[in-house]
């Protein structure tokens, strides 16, 4: 009979660290910000799950990705996450992943779906017929000399305001409607709370997606080739 894998899931963030393993009943949250580094995280987070234990480790990282390994630093956190060795920190073996990708798969039903997640920054991933895509729409130029996540994170935000940051958002889901033609569009991220109204098409996400997603990267059912991280 085969064991069930314990599996510890990061969701690094801006604001907060998520840290969610199995059989623990509420996920904790670690400060993060500009002077976060990979080294403080595990600290961090070894510290969070003392008295867990795991056997694997997924982790949604808040930029590119390829191959399971960050590909440039984040925007929002400290130094360090390129080259990192996150295996050997944490000694189990581990799959790193683009964060809103791994909200996305937890979200994933079926088709088209176009996730964006509005938080510190802006997450962006798709999932066309069980094909992770995940994007970097936030820093491609969007208007006035600003990229998206200038208006849909947390800097445009506090610079708008939250009605004008509100039709902002509607306004960039329909751009990338039109553009991109997905069959559904999640919104996630911690900011989504602050929408009165979600934009017609939309559906709600949920922070707990990024666990679900986690969990799904090491499902031995699925077939994996289809995933890119």
């Amino acid at each position: 009979m085969a064991t069930t894998r314990r599996i510890l899931v990061i969701d690094v963030g801006g604001t907060h660290v998520k840290v969610l393993v199995t059989g623990m009943r509420q996920a904790i949250r670690i400060p993060s910000g500009p002077t976060l580094t990979p080294k403080r995280m595990i600290q961090h987070v070894k510290e969070a799950v003392k008295g867990f234990s795991y056997d694997v480790v997924s982790i949604g990282y808040p930029g590119p990705v390829v191959h399971g390994k960050p590909l440039r630093e984040p925007h929002n956190l400290g130094k360090g996450w390129v080259g990192f060795d996150f295996r050997k920190a944490l000694g189990r073996p581990v799959k790193v992943i683009n964060d809103a990708a791994m909200q996305a798969l937890g979200s994933y039903k079926k088709g088209r779906l176009l996730f964006l997640g509005l938080g510190t920054g802006l997450g962006s991933a798709m999932i066309a017929d069980g094909v992770i895509e995940p994007m970097e729409l936030a820093h491609l130029p969007y208007k006035c000399g600003k990229t998206y996540e200038d208006y849909l994170g947390i800097r445009g935000l506090e610079r708008l305001g939250r009605k004008k940051w509100e039709r902002q958002v509607s306004k960039v889901v329909s751009i990338m409607r039109d553009a991109l033609e997905p069959e559904e569009i999640v919104l996630g991220g911690g900011n989504v709370k602050k929408l009165r109204k979600l934009p017609p098409g939309t559906r709600l996400g949920n922070n707990d997606n990024a666990f679900r997603g986690g969990r799904e990267l090491w499902n031995e059912g699925r077939d994996h080739r289809r995933f890119r991280a």
